[in-house]
């Protein structure tokens, strides 16, 4: 009889094969199931009655070992993309899934995470340098005081995602709508921003010296606090944008704001009327 309750449990964990936490219930199950048998036999019960009771005993076991596999996955995938501290140069992350993955004090040069979902992950005090990200979601991503020098963002998914103090020198954000990212304290001057969305950005304590920004849509975005001489938004639509300076309007932030090239541009009201304030040449601007 003993074999018999062996048969239905394996019939019951077939499903369930090879998931480490439900093979250790299983096991207890069996010995309990064995030992609840037995005393249903002391008391008189014959064979049959006796199994029939000790099955009826467990009640709706399916569920139970449901949740106990679900968890146990759960934490085997959390074990999985724990890579801090790992020497990872040019790795395939191709289209992985890693949901909330770890990847903080890693060597990452040159590795591919094209089309992969890294939503939550952290990559902070890393080298990402030449990493490829093209078409990730970076959903809620920390990639902060990194080195992502020549990484490439051809339309990612960046949400809420933070690069703060990181060196991107060479960084090309192509295609990408940026949404609540926060690049704050960062040397732009050589990062590459092409045909991008930005809504909500906060540039804050950036030296954005010299950057083409021509033809970009700017929605909410602080400039606040940075380097801004000689940058371009020929062509630009700004909208709810704020170029706020450090304390107060000095000469040489006047100076900065005149240098700025608005040309073709296309603005809200109040974004006009600050920046006109400033004494930035808004001839050519239109505002909506």
């Amino acid at each position: 009889m003993n074999q018999k309750l062996t048969n239905y449990l394996n019939d019951v964990f077939t499903p369930y094969d090879g998931v480490k936490s439900v093979t250790e219930l299983k096991a207890d199950l069996l010995s309990d199931l064995q030992e609840r048998y037995r005393e249903l036999k002391t008391e008189g019960k014959d064979d049959e009655t006796a199994f029939n009771m000790t099955i009826e005993s467990i009640g709706d076991i399916e569920e139970t070992i449901l949740e106990v596999a679900n968890l146990s996955r759960s934490l085997e995938r959390q074990v999985l993309t724990n890579f801090s501290a790992s020497n990872l140069p040019k790795s395939d992350f191709a289209g992985v899934i890693a949901h909330k993955g770890n990847f903080t004090s890693s060597a990452l040069h040159g590795s591919d995470f094209a089309g992969a979902d890294l939503t939550g992950s952290t990559f902070k005090s890393s080298d990402i340098r030449e990493a490829n990200f093209n078409g990730a979601n970076l959903t809620d991503c920390t990639l902060s005081v990194n080195d992502l020098s020549n990484a490439s963002f051809n339309k990612s998914i960046l949400v809420r995602t933070n690069f703060s103090i990181s060196g991107m020198e060479g960084a090309k954000f192509t295609g990408v709508k940026l949404t609540d990212v926060t690049l704050n304290k960062i040397d732009l001057k050589k990062t590459i921003f092409e045909g991008c969305i930005f809504d909500g950005v906060d540039f804050k304590y950036c030296d954005l010296s010299g950057l083409c920004l021509d033809g970009q849509t700017f929605i909410g975005v602080k400039f606040d606090k940075s380097a801004i001489n000689e940058v371009s938004f020929k062509g630009a639509t700004l909208k709810n944008v704020s170029f706020q300076a450090f304390f107060s309007l000095t000469n040489k932030y006047y100076r900065s704001i005149k240098t700025i090239c608005f040309d073709d541009a296309v603005m809200d009201k109040l974004t006009y009327a600050a920046l006109k304030g400033m004494g930035a040449e808004l001839s050519k601007v239109t505002v909506r």
